[in-house]
């Protein structure tokens, strides 16, 4: 009996519990795999892509976290001049899927970053320039099985993230990212990722910001990459920057994972701090703790 390249691909993957973006959805519809979502050339499309400190024999098809790849997987950006440009209107959302029918089935929090292209020519941008963070997801079940189900993403083949109001017309990569941390114990997140590309129209004046860069953004040694989330429920600090808010003046503040506030200050576990954070500097609840130049948080 034969079997399809693409059947074996698919058996594959889900026995491995790994995946990749591969397309995404416009009003309601799939759209063809490669279409407005750059595709890699890694021969194991699913694998993950780790720190180059890790064990050289979990690192996978020469794709390092601190390396050029971290920003839209191996081999993206050759493919970007085939890769068509999808045309969004500010303030409306975008969606990748995964590919095979996969499901996100690592715990762990979902990301969606964007990077203006210089001269507005996202075909030939390789994403080297500053991201800013759009949409940030991490635990929506505190109640449930911490290495499972208590994370938003899990179960789900898609990731789905608002273009701000304010974000300036022009062109963009959208950075669309799951992040394993089942292994974070032991420093060895798996981050899956890639990028759609975007003409974002009638859009506003805002000043993106906190940004950083990719590599560089994502250390090995930041609290999600020694996270455990074994033996219970505990606070998850967000790799990145904070989410921006969509101001005209730029600054962070968007909604945090564990959304809430309470006298005008900040939930527990909510931001209540940090470089470019717009929003408040008091806890309803706990104290107000350093946790990186990002990122404050009540605990």
């Amino acid at each position: 009996m034969k079997f399809s390249t693409i059947f074996l691909a698919a058996a594959a993957q889900v026995a491995s519990a790994h995946y990749f973006f591969e397309t995404n959805i416009v009003n309601g519809a799939t759209q063809t795999p490669g279409k407005y979502v750059r595709d890699t050339t890694r021969a194991t499309k699913y694998n993950p892509i780790k720190f180059s400190s890790n064990p050289a024999g979990d690192i996978r098809d020469g794709s390092y976290a601190d390396g050029p790849d971290i920003r839209c997987n191996q081999g993206a950006f050759s493919n970007a001049g085939r890769t068509e440009v999808l045309t969004v209107n500010a303030g409306s959302e975008v969606t990748a899927k995964l590919a095979y029918g996969a499901k996100m089935e690592h715990p762990g929090p979902g990301l969606v970053y964007m990077s203006r292209a210089p001269g507005d020519n996202v075909k030939a941008y390789d994403g080297s320039g500053d991201w800013f963070k759009i949409f940030e997801e991490g635990v929506c079940r505190q109640g449930a099985d911490f290495t499972r189900d208590a994370w938003c993403t899990w179960g789900r083949d898609t990731i789905t993230a608002k273009i701000p109001a304010n974000t300036p017309n022009g062109e963009y990569l959208v950075r669309f990212e799951h992040i394993g941390i089942h292994r974070s114990h032991v420093n060895q997140p798996e981050h899956y990722t890639s990028c759609l590309q975007v003409k974002v129209q009638n859009g506003g004046n805002g000043s993106p910001s906190p940004t950083f860069k990719l590599p560089g953004g994502y250390k090995d040694s930041d609290p999600y990459a020694n996270f455990s989330v074994y033996n219970g429920y505990k606070s998850f600090t967000m790799p990145g920057p904070a989410v921006w808010n969509g101001a005209s003046n730029g600054g962070g503040g968007g909604e945090p994972s564990n959304p809430g506030n309470g006298g005008g200050c900040s939930a527990m576990y909510g931001q209540c701090g940090g470089n470019g954070w717009g929003g408040a500097t008091c806890c309803s609840s706990g104290s107000c703790k350093v946790v990186n130049e990002w990122y404050h948080q009540c605990v």
